[in-house]
């Protein structure tokens, strides 16, 4: 590869390592490119982070992709219309869920009506759908035609063991190339290169986050899920009207942003599954719940596992 023809492309979520990255990228003063993918699950301070960057420090501006899922939405409708009633749905639902079958404008919940669910563990489509697919089809694609691409990714080993193992340097399935320049950075030499710069870090870390993204990120901790509910409840009401928009837009009539775990300490809910405001009740307190020590002590801590590093992690 000419090196003069590489086109350089860094990813950037409006957290620590993302940030770092982009400040070493202006200080290799070869021109770049930045890409932001909008969840619609952030918080306004990431978005106003990510603005402000660009003046800050003279780089380029972050452009943002959204991913669009008004093809799909549109597909679900019609087989709610046509198929619902021969399985004898009733009408009113077949009605109600069709209806909300139209795009809302915001792209992970446009997605969890048209896959009738939230993802997780499990079944973690969000990243792929709401990041890798975006910027895939939206800037990368668009750029290899023009030449080879290369991605600076702001993973560090030491964010993770599943991280730890990914290489320096790699080809990606989308045709490019990916690089990892910080992968060996400790969390110290992240916050000096942003006193380097002169950048204040994220406003969320000083507000109590370990991990900027989204809010709440299906893999976070117990802690972290008390932290928002205490800091930010705007975004807990956020998800449980999700929570009902999703369960009225599926045959099964329940949706729960988290996994669907019963909780054997609410005695008085025996075979209900926990919706928001239940797990937010549990995460203030110390009692168990033998499901939800299971599964959010068992987190590390946030973020996602894709090896493009667009969801940041908190250590564990």
């Amino acid at each position: 590869m000419n090196a003069v023809s590489i086109q350089h492309l860094v990813n950037v979520s409006g957290g620590k390592d993302s940030t770092a990255v982009y400040l070493r990228a202006i200080e290799s003063g070869r021109p770049f490119r930045a890409v932001f993918a909008d969840t619609g699950n952030e918080d306004q301070r990431v978005y106003d982070f990510i603005a402000e960057l660009p003046h800050l420090t003279g780089g380029p501006v972050v452009e943002t992709v959204r991913a669009d899922f008004s093809r799909q939405l549109a597909q679900h409708r019609t087989y709610i219309l046509e198929k619902w009633p021969q399985q004898g749905i009733a009408d009113s639902i077949v009605q109600q869920a069709a209806a909300l079958h139209e795009p809302t404008g915001n792209p992970f919940l446009d997605l969890c009506i048209s896959k009738g669910r939230f993802p997780s563990r499990m079944a973690q489509f969000c990243t792929e759908e709401l990041k890798t697919l975006p910027i895939t089809l939206q800037v990368v694609g668009p750029m290899l035609k023009a030449g080879p691409v290369l991605q600076w990714l702001g993973i560090r080993a030491e964010e993770s063991a599943n991280r730890s193992k990914q290489p320096r340097f790699n080809r990606h399935e989308s045709g490019s190339m990916v690089w990892r320049p910080i992968f060996d950075w400790s969390v110290e030499q992240v916050w000096a290169q942003h006193r380097k710069h002169g950048i204040a870090p994220n406003p969320l870390y000083a507000l109590g986050m370990g991990r900027v993204g989204c809010m709440p990120c299906i893999n976070c901790r117990k802690s972290e899920l008390r932290n928002i509910a205490d800091l930010f409840p705007d975004h807990i009401e956020r998800i449980r009207q999700w929570e009902e928009i999703v369960a009225s837009a599926n045959k099964r009539r329940s949706a729960t942003f988290f996994p669907a775990v019963t909780d054997p300490t609410d005695i008085d809910r025996p075979g209900s599954y926990s919706r928001i405001d239940t797990l937010v009740e549990w995460s203030r307190t110390a009692r168990g719940g033998r499901q939800f020590d299971l599964f959010f002590q068992a987190q590390s801590g946030g973020g996602c596992t894709y090896d493009l590093g667009l969801c940041e992690r908190s250590a564990a």
